[in-house]
């Protein structure tokens, strides 16, 4: 098996793309931790200038909560910015085993409140991620929602990681579709970020969760996945808690298929979801 290093050298490898010419990027800070910020660097088609108080987009990548970081997703936070007058930022928050749970929802939540004190009107912060990062969107909401923070204005999960009891239907229906996992490597990973916690904590598999009082959420899974069912429960779950939710699954596609730059399927799907975001956003506008 793989070390830890030689596993996370090679998620970049896979995954990492160039950002298109336009996008500008930035090291930066975010709740203690390093981060990403990106800008579109040129004029909009609309003419607007990108305003310091303009939209922010808070992403936060996937990997299993083992691998990853806000380069290796970069250029999925920047195919949301498209649809924002404004800024994307992606944290580097602490990864399994070296620092388990609860190091990567505190970083998210540290970061999502220093947005909040930095002056960031929360109807202008919109929140994403994909497969463990959205399980993070998920626990950040409901942790900032439990200390009284104020909500953002909606947030888009691409193939949340939201049970890591792996108790959902499609561990089973689709072990053998799914082309990046079988339910042994997620065992796997979630044992390291776990370290031991109750699985069926509502922190650690927010489908357990109490989610009343949520932004509207876009949930986008492919049907090929085994974590299918983790996106389909958790529509049902937020549906049922009150929460405006939109559930995509797109036919034969796989985890987080939106990483794939060069699919027309990633492409259309990321654009319902700027679109999304940008709807939400109290005057932003959508892109042309």
């Amino acid at each position: 098996m793989l070390t830890i290093a030689e596993q996370r050298e090679q998620f970049a490898a896979m995954f990492t793309r160039p950002l298109p010419a336009d996008v500008g990027s930035s090291a930066t800070t975010l709740g203690g931790r390093p981060a990403l910020q990106l800008r579109i660097t040129t004029p909009r088609p609309t003419g607007d200038a990108v305003l310091p108080g303009g939209p922010v987009l808070l992403y936060l990548h996937g990997g299993g909560f083992v691998v990853g970081s806000a380069r290796v997703t970069a250029h999925v936070s920047a195919a949301l910015l498209r649809h924002l007058n404004g800024r994307a930022i992606s944290l580097d928050y602490r990864l399994a085993p070296e620092h388990p749970f609860p190091a990567a929802p505190d970083d998210c939540l540290a970061a999502y409140r220093e947005l909040l004190d930095s002056g960031i009107d929360p109807h202008r912060l919109v929140v994403a991620g994909d497969s463990a990062g959205a399980a993070l969107a998920v626990v950040t909401m409901m942790r900032a929602r439990d200390a009284g923070l104020p909500m953002p204005a909606a947030a888009v999960l691409f193939s949340p990681a939201v049970d890591l009891t792996l108790s959902g239907a499609s561990m089973r229906s689709k072990d053998g579709v799914d082309p990046f996992f079988a339910p042994a490597d997620l065992e796997w990973l979630f044992g390291q970020y776990a370290a031991g916690s109750d699985r069926s904590a509502p922190e650690l598999s927010p489908i357990f969760a109490d989610l009343t009082g949520l932004p509207p959420l876009l949930i986008q899974a492919g049907s090929s996945e085994l974590l299918l069912d983790d996106a389909v429960r958790l529509a049902g779950r937020a549906g049922a808690d009150e929460v405006a939710v939109t559930l995509e699954v797109v036919p034969r596609q796989p985890h987080v298929f939106q990483l794939d730059d060069g699919s027309a399927g990633a492409a259309a799907a990321l654009e319902r979801a700027g679109r999304f975001l940008a709807t939400r956003l109290g005057g932003a506008k959508e892109a042309s």
